[in-house]
């Protein structure tokens, strides 16, 4: 028995709650999870996990053995890259979730850059504005906007994005060109929604020391990015948009600025990992070379 392999499923078992879950994160057969987990028993000479037909669940014995497990995996790995070039050329699987327009408009076009850094990795990137669970899907990390909420993720901040207010030239010649934020509670307006907890996020506005913070009303309300800016660019509404998004449609004029005197809140980005996982060479180049790209992005994204 290969006892580090061993081990390794086992983490994955435990992290995913399941065998068939780990089976696939792992890229192994059902079958061969599930030997390597009963042979790690047989030698140990005790019970591990608890085994439903739903899911499974550490015994005693099993919690403290995963965290002697995670350690050690973590040295092992640790030792490989202080004896090997890793240490300059980290490779292998990383899986990383990042939200649609960050992936599409601003990670992928960069990412030949990345690999000339760091050929040895294989990056499994998943786009998305849903809520991700790290360790139930075996994501090594997220990159997201706003407040990281989860304590139990490491949450770095690597820059922040102000929003642009903007809107179609035909909408504003249907409804008027706004001069204040409080025009806008006579505006439709194009609404933002939380995926995790469905609430509004407020328009928030600055100017020479004044703030507003307004709850505006319009026709529809979207929790994806790139539907939010495609219901802008159907003259749905006014929206506010990050110049990540809307820079070629500002650029051919698809989309106009209004109340560029009025500055939003920037919104922070974060690289975010779980802080009950060690942190590998991998997943820090990573987490480095994400903090570079959004800080060298990141003057051409301020509001104002």
């Amino acid at each position: 028995m290969d006892r580090l392999q061993a081990m390794e499923v086992f983490v994955r078992v435990v992290d995913s709650g399941a065998f068939t879950r780990a089976a696939e994160l792992l890229r192994l057969p059902k079958a061969t999870v599930t030997t390597l987990v009963q042979n790690l028993e047989s030698h140990l000479g005790t019970k591990l996990l608890n085994r439903t037909t739903r899911r499974v669940s550490v015994t005693a014995d099993g919690a403290a053995y995963y965290e002697r497990c995670v350690r050690i995996l973590a040295e092992v790995e640790d030792t490989e890259n202080a004896l090997s070039r890793t240490r300059t050329s980290p490779r292998g699987r990383l899986r990383v979730d990042v939200s649609a327009t960050f992936g599409r408009r601003l990670l992928m076009p960069a990412l030949p850059d990345f690999f000339a850094r760091f050929p040895d990795i294989r990056l499994e990137v998943g786009c998305s504005d849903r809520p991700v669970d790290l360790i139930e899907e075996g994501v090594d990390c997220v990159v997201r906007g706003g407040d990281p909420g989860d304590p139990a993720l490491v949450a770095r901040r690597v820059g922040s994005i102000a929003l642009f207010t903007c809107a179609t030239p035909a909408y504003l010649a249907q409804f008027g060109t706004p001069v204040h934020p409080h025009d806008l509670l006579r505006h439709r307006c194009v609404n933002y929604f939380s995926a995790k907890t469905g609430r509004f996020f407020a328009w928030d506005f600055e100017r020479d020391g004044e703030r507003l913070q307004l709850d505006l009303d319009g026709p529809v309300a979207v929790n994806d990015a790139e539907a939010y800016l495609a219901a802008g660019l159907a003259g749905l509404g006014i929206i506010q948009a990050s110049p990540l998004q809307a820079r070629e449609a500002l650029a051919q004029g698809t989309l106009v600025r209004v109340l560029a005197d009025w500055k939003t809140a920037p919104i922070p980005m974060f690289v975010m990992y779980p802080q009950s996982r060690h942190l590998s060479a991998k997943v820090r180049v990573f987490v480095e070379w994400v903090a570079e790209l959004v800080a060298h992005h990141a003057p051409a994204e301020g509001g104002g």
